[in-house]
């Protein structure tokens, strides 16, 4: 029953996503809008077939579906994929680039149509919904006899589901404060360790065209990624929103709008919009994480900044929110073939190669993160982090939190109400969950 829940509501989401997108005032019935996503399916894997018959010279081939921009960490992505085919004989893959929106709603139609890649990538808070959904194979007994099993507790955690496992941590990431120095210095700001501290340096870095602090509260798990160390150092909760902390924690952040020091487009900004805005000038500090060096180097490339943790509460602690890539092998695939290439990219070698390159921290517990990004003042900040991340989840039931609690940001940042209406309504939405 947990599992047919979880794939209606799926497709509900994925149908409604697709149907805003268009823009028009009356939506077609919803059979139509799933066959269109069907043949959208059928046709995304006709082209993966048409393009794995290039190149795979008669050896065993499999598809690959990822999500990361191959502008960016995508083209890292596509050389380990390169390398791998090219250190043996017997497997080809075939990577597919997705953006991330589309990738979760091919995997919903694909789990009903049967139209599944071999293997995936997967954000990790969504890996037990997807699990539960039967989009990923249960792959228990082969991660029990693999020797080179060895990955970090919380990060092997967000791969299972309902007692087995259902795919491997690849990469993992959390967020830290950009500052740009130049313009802390000529405010005679020190670098913000706590909320008070944060809130008097927006006063002095706050300017006609500047703002003193870029963040991320778009209405999707962006948002609720880059509210969560802010909820979690209040000493709030996910599942308990309505608490002093949890409310404490975004009458804050709503206060530092009320008073300009972050601009008000945030509710539309995703992480790489935050990018632009503090390589512009236009943020003298950012919420962000270790993705985003790559984005600074090309639009920002003499830009002087340094990284910090994320400032506390002013009687809180520290705090950061793990994110990062699982992998797995779905539904109907050759499971052999994909077995292979996912131990292979989650080797400890290939594990510290592919992450450093793409901006993640190694998810296994034999590789010392510090060691590293030894003499990399940047890195070294995360990885100090890191160890003490905290999960989204694990949840089947996540991308449901997670809009209730990215729904409650998005009205209260935009005036639609008050910080308790708001949090007591998301609250609500949280336990008629916990009672389906």
């Amino acid at each position: 029953m947990k599992r047919s829940l979880a794939l209606l509501t799926a497709l509900a989401m994925a149908t409604g996503t697709l149907i805003g997108c268009g823009g028009s005032a009356e939506a077609p019935a919803a059979q139509p809008v799933q066959e269109e996503q069907a043949s959208q399916a059928e046709s995304a894997n006709t082209e993966t077939a048409n393009a794995e018959s290039a190149g795979a010279e008669g050896r065993t081939e499999i598809t690959f579906w990822h999500y990361m921009s191959e502008d960016k960490e995508g083209k890292f992505v596509n050389e380990a994929v390169d390398e791998f085919n090219n250190s043996q004989d017997e497997i080809y893959v075939n990577a597919q680039y997705l953006p991330r929106e589309e990738l979760m709603k091919q995997y919903t139609i694909g789990v009903v149509s049967g139209e599944l890649p071999d293997c995936g990538m997967v954000d990790n808070p969504d890996h037990n919904s997807y699990a539960s959904m039967g989009v990923f194979a249960d792959i228990t007994d082969l991660y029990n006899s693999w020797e080179d099993a060895n990955f970090m507790e919380g990060s092997i955690n967000s791969c299972y589901y309902d007692g087995k496992l259902y795919g491997l941590p690849w990469g993992n990431n959390c967020l830290g404060l950009f500052y740009n120095k130049e313009m802390l210095d000529a405010a005679g700001v020190e670098i913000p360790t706590t909320w008070s501290e944060l809130e008097a340096a927006c006063e002095k870095l706050t300017t006609d065209s500047c703002k003193g602090l870029a963040i991320s509260a778009i209405g999707n798990e962006e948002g609720t990624f880059q509210y969560m160390p802010w909820l979690l150092s209040s000493g709030g909760s996910v599942m308990d929103l309505t608490s002093d902390g949890s409310k404490e924690s975004m009458t804050y952040l709503y206060n530092l709008i009320e008073k300009g020091y972050v601009s008000r487009e945030c509710v539309n900004w995703t992480q790489a919009d935050a990018e632009k805005q503090f390589a512009a000038g236009q943020a003298a500090m950012m919420i962000n994480g270790p993705w985003q060096f790559s984005g600074l180097a090309n639009d920002a490339p003499d830009l002087d900044y340094g990284v910090a943790k994320v400032p506390k509460a002013d009687n809180g602690d520290y705090a950061s929110v793990l994110g990062g890539e699982n992998v797995a092998i779905c539904a109907g695939a050759n499971m052999e073939a994909s077995w292979t290439f996912l131990t292979w990219i989650t080797s400890k070698e290939k594990s510290q190669e592919i992450c450093k390159s793409i901006g993640r921290f190694s998810p296994r517990a034999d590789v010392n993160v510090q060691e590293m990004f030894e003499g990399d003042p940047l890195n070294s900040v995360f990885a100090e982090v890191m160890p003490n991340a905290q999960s989204r989840g694990p949840s089947p039931d996540w991308p449901e939190i997670s809009a209730a609690i990215y729904t409650a940001q998005q009205e209260v940042f935009t005036g639609q109400k008050d910080v308790d209406t708001a949090m007591a309504d998301a609250q609500a939405k949280i336990d008629a969950i916990g009672q389906k």
